[in-house]
């Protein structure tokens, strides 16, 4: 299957820019004033998780690649939302699409990065997202996301941004459909470090147990304490249950109150919220006082 890339004489060029622009070394950068972030890329624009969808939400102006990790067979970090391939966004390589029950057969953690190749996950209609444009796509490498990206950054004389990437792991799935916690953390930060982008990423999670073994083993990095709008434990209750403060706290928009962003304030932590999908909602939450907000629909942003 043809992959999503950009033309190879290109890429050459632009792998040579990249190479010379990463041997700078590292310095210490800010999380941005007010953060725009693309989710998934840009998933109501172009197909989630992909390389087109990532350079699109780039070109929109975004501040932050928010974006999903998983881990294969053979130890390679891909993107993707499910440890699994998603019926509503998958076509298999005979051209049919994937149906109910077929989802949880076909599980990344059992299969290597070549094997998840033979899918399709940009061709097939979202039921969700009706304008989103449709191209033949898998599910690409973080090391290849990254190496596409800070190529156009350079190419294009933007603004660095910053990844949010997702640990897509839970107790429960332990050896099933991802490793263990720090086995997982530790292969996704081989590639981060590799591509020398340590002081631009944040790690997100609902399984606080991934953030806790980055407050220990990579304090430097940025944490988002993800939390679903179901969880009721109080804000302070959670905090405890995480043992640290994190960089970051991220709730479903909803849930957000005045109260609750006091309470994170006064702590120093940052609150972006999740998944803001309307310009009303969008002018709302920045009324509010939010640090900034996941869209689906980064174009929003640029709206007046």
């Amino acid at each position: 299957m043809k992959i999503y890339r950009w033309p190879l004489i290109s890429l050459t060029i632009l792998a040579y820019l990249y190479s010379c622009h990463t041997m700078k070394k590292l310095e210490t950068i800010p999380l941005p004033a007010f953060d725009t972030e693309g989710h998934r890329g840009c998933r109501g624009l172009m197909p989630e998780n992909t390389i087109p969808a990532m350079l699109n939400a780039l070109d929109l102006g975004v501040t932050t690649l928010e974006m999903d990790a998983v881990i294969t067979k053979d130890n390679q970090v891909i993107l993707s939302h499910e440890p699994f391939f998603n019926k509503d966004i998958t076509t298999k390589q005979d051209g049919t699409i994937l149906q109910e029950g077929e989802e949880k057969q076909l599980n990344v953690f059992t299969m290597t990065y070549a094997e998840t190749q033979r899918l399709d996950v940009g061709m097939k209609p979202h039921p969700r997202f009706p304008h989103q444009q449709k191209l033949k796509a898998t599910k690409p490498l973080l090391s290849e996301v990254i190496d596409d990206v800070e190529a156009a950054i350079v190419l294009k004389k933007m603004p660095k941004v910053f990844y949010n990437i997702e640990t897509k792991t839970q107790p429960a799935t332990d050896g099933v459909f991802h490793p263990a916690a720090d086995e997982f953390v530790n292969t996704l930060m081989s590639v981060i470090e590799k591509k020398k982008i340590q002081n631009r990423v944040v790690i997100q999670s609902f399984d606080f147990r991934t953030l806790q073994f980055l407050h220990k083993k990579y304090p430097s990095i940025y944490t988002s304490a993800l939390v679903e709008p179901t969880d009721k434990r109080s804000f302070q209750q959670q905090m405890d249950d995480l043992g640290f403060t994190p960089t970051i706290y991220s709730p479903y928009y909803t849930t957000v109150t005045p109260e609750l962003l006091k309470e994170c304030h006064d702590k120093k932590i940052k609150v972006v919220v999740w998944t803001v999908n309307d310009k009303a909602s969008i002018d709302k939450m920045k009324a509010m006082g939010v640090d900034g907000i996941i869209s689906d629909y980064p174009d929003l942003f640029n709206k007046k």
